[in-house]
């Protein structure tokens, strides 16, 4: 790993692109939408799978853990293959498209697959469900994320500012879905597939850099000139496993990315069971989430800046701080409004997350293995943690209730940002790459 010069790093920081020129661009706006369709469905599932599972479906809490469990261990097994199939395919769309496609069948598998394994075994459809839900949320996920961050590297915009489209979208899921809850909780599914047919459209119609490109040279450090595709290889990869602050990384997402989505999971269902002198909670809790991710949004407009400043390690050890403080603060909240204001503190984890695992592993590793590096580093240690949190911690909400289980994942969380702490070297002083070798090829050609 090359060391970098202040005066390159102040010059990364001056080429920096601001989010005005970003609004000038027809591209912004299309991979914004690629984000706001994708990240719909995402938070259509997520906020209403539990509670239709335990209301509509009859499951226990315990097989509800089990489709997440399922869900982390296929995604797993998914991300090292996907993420070496997208740095091979560079900017080609065929894997984006697979996962679109998964996704436009999310209302027909729950209307007519799930319902009736359910009603013949919970176990087989909690795998079931497991495996399908794995393709469009958990092992889909790296492969959107990777492809929108390459190409946003390539066109110059901050990844945080056209990702806050994910987050208008979460709001707006959330908002949209409470009301599609209201009238048939069925319908949230069908809406799922309606944003998958909008998302293949502007997928189809998405313009990414080719070969010779000054946006395409920028990214690709390491190219094959006669195929004009990055060169991705087993030594490589061996290279950056044997690296110490990617095994940090890989330990802090397994502990923190991994209980921020299990927290996540069932809160829904313990929300519902403190909420008083509400005819519909369910309901409630979507219009919280929609307020939360408004803020989300906002957050997100600003975090680049805040990450650039303090650097991207810190961020994700601010993330696992402010996680631990909203974990273990709901085993101790019970009233109703203290309950939403500590579901607002979502609202700055999420952005501080993304855009600091995004700047510490495009400024820590090798950039022409960008996707691997995500898939491996954060959605494979993630889905780790959740494949063996979910179940564990879905036992546990039977077994000792939700506040018991709280302290204990917040114990967790705090252990391993720890350990990860000692291990992942400091990454300020080193620039976002790209972003002078972009502006070097614009004034060559």
């Amino acid at each position: 790993m090359s060391t970098t010069s202040t005066t390159d790093h102040e010059g990364a920081r001056a080429a920096s692109p601001s989010a005005v020129a970003s609004l000038k661009k027809p591209a912004f706006w299309n991979i914004g939408g690629l984000f706001f369709f994708y990240f719909a469905i995402w938070q259509l599932t997520m906020t209403f799978l539990s509670p239709w599972l335990e209301e509509h479906a009859g499951m226990t809490s315990g097989n509800i853990g089990l489709i997440y469990s399922v869900m982390a261990g296929v995604s797993f097994c998914l991300q090292p293959f996907y993420g070496y199939i997208q740095d091979r395919l560079g900017f080609r769309k065929h894997l984006f498209a697979w996962v679109v496609l998964c996704a436009a069948f999310i209302g027909p598998f729950f209307t007519f697959v799930f319902l009736p394994i359910v009603t013949f075994n919970q176990v087989l459809a909690a795998v079931v469900a497991g495996v399908y839900l794995s393709l469009v949320l958990q092992g889909g996920v790296g492969v959107i994320e990777a492809f929108n961050e390459r190409t946003a590297r390539a066109n110059r915009f901050e990844y945080g500012h056209v990702r806050l489209f994910g987050s208008l979208a979460g709001a707006t899921a959330s908002l949209v879905g409470g009301f599609i809850w209201a009238a048939d909780p069925d319908n949230v599914w069908w809406a799922g597939t309606f944003s998958a047919i909008v998302l293949g459209v502007l997928l189809f119609v998405v313009r990414t850099p080719r070969p010779g490109e000054a946006g395409y040279a920028a990214i690709a450090a390491d190219q094959e000139p006669s195929s004009g595709m990055p060169q991705v290889d087993s030594g490589t990869v061996k290279q950056l496993l044997r690296n110490r602050s990617f095994v940090g990384f890989m330990v802090l997402m397994f502990g923190t990315a991994a209980l921020y989505d299990v927290f996540d999971q069932q809160f829904a269902i313990y929300f519902n069971q403190h909420v008083t002198g509400i005819a519909d909670p369910q309901v409630l809790f979507s219009r919280v989430v929609f307020v939360q991710i408004l803020l989300e949004a906002a957050v997100m407009v600003v975090m680049p800046f805040v990450i650039n400043k303090i650097g991207a390690r810190w961020g994700l050890i601010l993330f696992a701080a402010v996680l631990v403080v909203r974990v273990v603060g709901s085993a101790f909240i019970v009233s109703t409004e203290m309950l939403i204001v500590w579901r607002l503190l979502a609202a700055i984890e999420m952005p501080l997350m993304l855009v600091s695992v995004w700047k510490y592993i495009t400024r820590m590793f090798d950039v022409s293995i960008s996707a691997t590096a995500y898939m491996v580093g954060f959605n494979m240690a993630k889905a780790a943690g959740v494949f063996i949190f979910s179940w564990v911690f879905g036992l546990s909400y039977d077994a000792i209730g939700f506040s018991a289980s709280y302290i204990v994942m917040g114990v967790v969380v705090v252990t391993v940002t720890v350990i990860a702490m000692v291990l992942m070297r400091d990454d300020r002083g080193r620039p976002d790459p790209g972003k002078d070798d972009v502006e070097a090829a614009e004034v060559t050609r």
